[in-house]
Formats: structure tokens, C-alpha cells, sequence
């Protein structure tokens, strides 16, 4: 696809591998059942991308490493402009120099998650200062200009084994969503901001619909969604491109994130359901 990612800006910015947060000692099921059990923060070293979103016994987990900027308005342009794909690299503690990419960011907690190899996570510790190099905001498809394109490293995407046919784009995916199980989050007003989640409350619907096989880092199509001045916005016929960023989730109106990368209201978006489609087998 034509772009003009020589246009879009190379930026740093900067987080720190953020500290587990606990504001309550319970979480409840959707039946009432009460759970006491990790949710989002730290370093998570046996969760990663590629793993089973359904994988963890927790709420809300986050694969591999999350980060934040400890300011505020510094965190938002950190969570702004870091895009999945993007080269991310330790600059202080024992795993100093260590590179790894972004693999998603999750909003409402506003962390950037980060992928480092199992070796550098054992080295990695809370505090330790993350650079990404930001690039990604600003993107165009130069040929389709009814799509939007957000969160997603230009050169991820030309990785990617997107066809083109008939003037639309037909763009592989582990799975399609119904709109209608996309839940928290909807109606944030900035698709850069973060993600969304499928509803998994209904576990037959997840079982016969074959989400149960998500795993972190696939990409999916949400149905009747067109995002591209925020999340949530369901309309007939508009497709959404999103990238599978957090684990499962037990609250109600929850379940696996999803960091949206590409929407369209027009029909220019056609989604191809395959075997694996994940950023894992792109980044090398």
C-alpha cells in the first residue's frame, strides 16, 4: 500500500516499567463470585505476546512489560504516540541497551506494553526507564483516504500480507467480532488513547463464535464499527481493524483489549479469517 510514512514523524518518548496498582482487595464475576487475583502493572514473566488472552488466572492482565510515564501529560503523548510495531529500548538498570517493541496500550490504567525477550525481563526491574522511538502518528494510506490509520509502526504494517483488489483493502485476521460484544471503553473519543473490550461475560457465545482462541498480539476485525474520531462507534456495514493487547477479564462489560490500527465506514476494509495472523510473526 502507498503511503506516506516518509512524512510521519520519528519521535522519543519516554515511560518506566510501571508498579502493579490494587485499589480494591475483590473483584466480582459477572455471577457475583468474588476473586482475589493480580490485574494489570509489573513485569508479568510468565504472560506474552502470542500466549492465550484466556491463558491467565487474573483480571485484566498485561503480557510481557508495562510502562508509564510517571507525569501525567508526559503519559499522555507517551500512550499518544507509542505504536505497536515501535522499537522500544532500556536505558537504565541491568538490562540497559536491551531492545524490544511495542505490542499494544491499554487505556483507562494508560500503560504502553512493551514485548522484551524472557531473558530480559528476568533483568528488567519497577523503575527501569523504557525509549520508544514513536512513529506511526500521522500515517495515510495515500490510495484509500476513507481509511484511518492509528497505533500501528508503518513499517509493522507493510510486513503484513495485505492484498489489494478492486480498490479495497483485504487484510488477514484471526477472527471477526460482532459489534455488539465490543464493551468497555466505547465512547472514548481517541482511538490513540488506548483500546476496547470484547465482552466474554457470555462464555457460550465466546465458545460457538471460536473467540476463545485469541491470543495476544492477533489481529481481529470488530463488525459495524467505524473508530475513527473514537471508540465505539457502531455503524452498519463499518469495519475495524484492532490488535489483541490484554488478557481476559472476569467484570462485567469486560474481556480481552483490542487497540484499534485501521477503520473505514465505506466497505474498503474486507476482512480474511486465516489460520494465524499475529504482529508476533512480523516482528521478527
Amino acid at each position: 500500500m502507498k503511503t506516506n510514512k516518509d512524512a510521519v514523524v520519528k519521535i522519543s518518548v519516554a515511560g518506566e516499567v510501571a508498579h502493579p496498582l490494587s485499589r480494591t482487595p475483590f473483584r466480582l464475576e459477572i455471577n457475583g463470585t468474588p476473586r482475589l487475583f493480580p490485574g494489570t502493572g509489573g513485569i508479568t514473566y510468565n504472560f506474552t505476546l502470542g500466549d492465550s488472552a484466556f491463558k491467565m488466572a487474573g483480571d485484566h492482565v498485561e503480557p510481557d512489560v508495562s510502562t508509564k510515564n510517571p507525569n501525567d501529560s508526559m503519559n499522555m503523548a507517551y500512550v499518544k504516540y507509542s505504536c505497536i510495531g515501535n522499537e522500544a529500548i532500556v536505558l537504565t538498570g541491568e538490562a540497559k541497551g536491551a531492545k524490544g517493541y511495542v505490542i499494544g496500550k491499554h487505556g483507562g490504567i494508560n500503560h504502553v506494553l512493551v514485548h522484551f525477550n524472557q531473558n530480559v525481563k528476568e533483568k528488567l526491574a519497577i523503575g527501569d526507564k523504557i525509549q520508544v522511538r514513536a512513529w506511526g502518528n500521522g500515517l495515510v494510506l495515500e490510495d484509500y483516504p476513507e481509511v484511518r490509520v492509528y497505533n500501528i509502526d508503518p513499517g509493522l504494517l507493510e510486513r503484513v500480507p495485505v492484498e489489494e483488489r478492486d480498490g479495497k483493502i483485504y487484510f488477514p485476521v484471526k477472527a471477526i467480532v460482532p459489534g455488539y460484544l465490543m464493551g468497555s471503553g466505547s465512547g472514548s473519543g481517541n482511538p490513540a488513547g488506548g483500546d476496547y473490550d470484547i465482552i466474554t461475560n457470555d462464555k457460550n457465545l465466546i465458545k460457538k463464535l471460536e473467540l476463545y482462541k485469541l491470543r495476544i498480539g492477533d489481529f481481529v476485525a470488530i463488525e459495524n464499527h467505524n473508530d475513527s474520531f473514537g471508540l465505539g462507534g457502531y455503524m452498519e456495514g463499518a469495519i475495524t481493524i484492532g490488535v489483541v493487547v490484554h488478557g481476559d477479564c472476569i467484570v462485567t462489560g469486560h474481556g480481552p483489549g483490542v487497540t484499534v490500527i485501521m477503520t473505514t465506514s465505506t466497505g474498503k476494509i474486507k476482512p480474511v479469517v486465516v489460520d494465524e495472523s499475529n504482529i508476533g510473526d512480523y516482528l521478527g
